[in-house]
């Protein structure tokens, strides 16, 4: 154990990095509460991981008591909104050059404010200089376990390579004293330039064709005849024993990258080879998400595997030895009983300098990597109905690859910012600090919006789900927890009241016009969606516009994507046994769109399952606001009654606060449910859960993903225009 303020044999106390002034709130978030400390000390650099709690709001739903009363008449809304403190758990890592390890450690014995955190749990060979009897093992946690085994290369000062077949059984199989180190160290020989993200800039501003000799250099134009590329290395630096001439710091830091970054991709190859494994996963904070290293090692693999060994890059991969001294104290929290999952509004992105430093601060105090992940307090775990979860991508783009998608999208949500800040203020008039704190949400999107533009990657792979995800963990970073929850009160007021008309006048038709018209009320209801600009806007300027305005927006039949004609067949057969419907938008969508459809389910003798998001999202509808819903449809339609009483139709939450929807992080009782009750079907509705994530998602039982593209620009790509129609009915293959 370290004591927490304790100094080893680091820099002295009038050195540089005991100068530094450090601002507590950007870097060393939330620390008066911090309640256990882990440190991971490499050759170069250091990564520190510390447990707080968060006190933050939330939003809460309860129903009135309408006993006595006559809800037709009475205009009042379904329930009442109360926003209430709430206390969770919080894990902080910060990555920082060795250089400025003592100033942090006393920075942090100054400030904590918990006597009670004493010790630091070590881990690193670079422990051993600041301590003596740390205990360095840990143990990998998983996704799923479907990953084994493979081979883990952890790029620091050096290469360590890692043999890992089961989640307790790995093996050190080799390594090099050439890494992230030799790279730093020869790299500032060679520009003078001692910090190491200012290495990776110039590496990627480089020529190093400029530097190194190529094949072409050699053999000229005979390199075609013996099946060789003209761009391949023929010899790092080859250029600089011969030309007479000065190479530029940009060239020669992009050469020295590449000729480690060559050398670390032959050699976990020949490991790979060796031990017959065919991925290997790289991790250490050499590769911290920067391009030219990964496409340089995975060139690398590809070309001496011929293809047959895969490179993997994991975008926190720095903070393994965090995490693992982390959780070699905190066994007794039991850790597996919860998930995690990441806070982008308290999280850096990679590269990025300490926030709020002014030009001089911020050259003195290096570069400091944040990342934040807020505990959940159920598990997480896949749908039981994917076909291969380990295959499976929530997301149908991915706006890293896809430049022009990627501009489009960043553009749309910088234009959309304006609308969200009203929308913020608006849901709190009784506020005086309102508008100040949407103000901060605006300035922290937008600078995480422009760190994308020029980083795609600085926050792993890019999706319209990252997109909005941030900007919810944004709103909720300034105690803006649910923006839209009077709207959704108001909607889902108003949607109630016209529930018994819809039903009665569904019973009127017979039995194929009904499924038509059921269907069309789906699509209808998923049209009310405050997310989608072109709908808000219709909103804002027309509160008249309701269900049979939204109907006559749809295209008509055929549409975009039509798979009715076979649902309609289907239909013609025999019951599903459980249908488990994904339900998105709360008011019209899920009142008069989603429960007339899960009413017919109940009439044809299939049990359902309807899941909703844990916490707010935009206007979907929560949990516990389809509890209050359901019960007041219960209490004007016997089916619907009935059915909740028998325990046929089932309300659960899937452990999600997102617009999107992941199927391989669902609430644990919910995946138990799907197993009990043998679901069979599963009904994705709306644009989020069903075109921006899983539309190319392959389940084992019928599907149904519906949606309306509220998007023009979207709406034009997938060959349709504004409000065409998807409506995908698929079955798996025998």
């Amino acid at each position: 154990m370290a004591e927490c303020g304790a100094s080893g044999s680091g820099s002295s106390g009038d050195s540089l990095d005991k100068s530094i002034t450090l601002p507590p709130d950007e870097i060393f978030r939330n620390l008066e509460n911090a309640k256990r400390f882990a440190i991971d000390i490499g050759g170069s650099l250091t990564k520190l991981a510390y447990y707080s709690t968060v006190q933050h709001k939330v939003a809460k739903v309860r129903s009135f008591d309408h006993s006595g009363k006559d809800t037709e008449r009475d205009h009042e809304p379904p329930y009442e909104i109360s926003v209430q403190e709430e206390i969770t758990a919080r894990l902080h890592f910060i990555k920082f050059e060795n250089t400025y390890i003592e100033a942090c450690l006393d920075f942090i014995k100054d400030h904590l404010v918990n006597t009670e955190t004493k010790v630091i749990q070590a881990t690193g060979g670079g422990a051993f200089v600041y301590q003596k009897d740390s205990d360095p093992e840990f143990r990998f946690q998983t996704n799923h376990p479907h990953i084994f085994p493979y081979l883990l290369v952890n790029i620091g000062s050096g290469v360590s390579i890692v043999k890992v077949e089961t989640e307790d059984r790995f093996e050190w199989v080799g390594g090099s004293s050439i890494g992230g180190g030799t790279f730093w160290g020869l790299g500032a020989l060679l520009t003078k330039t001692k910090k190491f993200d200012e290495l990776l800039h110039l590496a990627s501003r480089g020529q190093h064709s400029n530097v190194d000799m190529l094949v072409r250099d050699v053999y000229g134009g005979a390199h075609q005849t013996l099946g060789l590329s003209g761009n391949l290395i023929a010899s790092s630096f080859g250029k600089s024993a011969t030309a007479d001439q000065e190479f530029s710091k940009e060239d020669m830091a992009k050469s020295l990258l590449h000729m480690i970054s060559n050398d670390i991709g032959q050699l976990a190859c020949l490991h790979a080879r060796l031990h017959s494994l065919d991925r290997v996963y790289f991790g250490g904070f050499f590769i911290r998400g920067h391009p030219v290293t990964m496409r340089t090692i995975t060139y690398s693999i590809n070309f001496f595997s011929k293809g047959e060994v895969q490179a993997l890059f994991l975008r926190h991969e720095g903070y393994l030895g965090a995490i693992g001294a982390f959780l070699k104290g905190a066994e007794q929290d039991n850790p597996n009983q919860y998930s995690w999952g990441e806070n982008y509004a308290g999280s850096s992105g990679l590269m990025s300098t300490s926030p709020e430093l002014g030009p001089a601060q911020r050259a003195r105090s290096g570069t400091f990597d944040l990342l934040e992940m807020d505990r959940l307090e159920r598990p997480l775990v896949n749908l039981p109905l994917l076909l291969d979860p380990p295959s499976y991508v929530p997301d149908t783009v991915d706006l890293t690859d896809d430049a022009l998608a990627r501009k489009y999208w960043l553009t749309c949500f910088e234009e959309a910012l304006d609308g969200v800040v009203k929308r913020a203020v608006a849901s709190q008039p009784d506020s005086v600090d309102a508008a100040e704190r949407a103000e901060k949400f605006r300035q922290k999107y937008w600078n995480k919006l422009q760190t994308l533009r020029q980083q795609p990657f600085a926050y792993g792979t890019l999706t319209v789900r990252s997109l909005l995800d941030t900007r919810e963990h944004c709103l909720n970073e300034f105690n803006f927890p649910d923006p839209y929850s009077k709207v959704k009160q108001r909607e889902n007021g108003v949607a109630l009241r016209c529930f018994p008309g819809v039903v009665r006048s569904l019973d009127t038709l017979g039995w194929e016009e009904r499924q038509l018209a059921l269907v069309k009320g789906l699509l209808a209801g998923n049209v009310f969606d405050w997310g989608a600009k072109a709908v808000s806007d219709v909103l804002e300027s027309d509160p008249y516009f309701g269900f049979e305005e939204a109907k006559r927006k749809l295209q008509e039949r055929p549409w975009l994507v039509d798979s009715y004609s076979e649902w309609l067949q289907r239909l013609k057969g025999p019951p599903h046994k459980c249908a488990l419907i994904f339900a998105d938008n709360s008011g019209i969508d899920i009142i008069l769109g989603v429960f007339p459809f899960v009413r017919e389910l109940l009439l044809r003798g299939t049990e359902v399952i309807l899941a909703c998001n844990s916490g707010p999202a935009l206007n979907d509808v929560t949990h516990s606001e389809s509890l209050i819903v359901a019960e007041r449809i219960a209490g004007m339609d016997p089916v619907v009654h009935s059915a909740l009483r028998e325990e046929r139709l089932l309300l659960v939450q899937t452990g999600s606060s997102s617009p999107c929807l992941d199927l391989s992080r669902l609430d644990k009782g919910l995946a138990a449910l799907v197993r009990e009750r043998g679901a069979d079907l599963v009904v994705i509705e709306g644009m989020g859960r069903a075109v921006h994530t899983n539309y190319h998602a392959a389940l084992c039982c019928e599907s149904l993903k519906l949606a309306v593209i509220k998007n023009a620009w979207l709406a034009e790509r997938l060959g349709g225009r504004l409000f065409s129609v998807i409506f995908k009915y698929e079955v798996p293959a025998e």
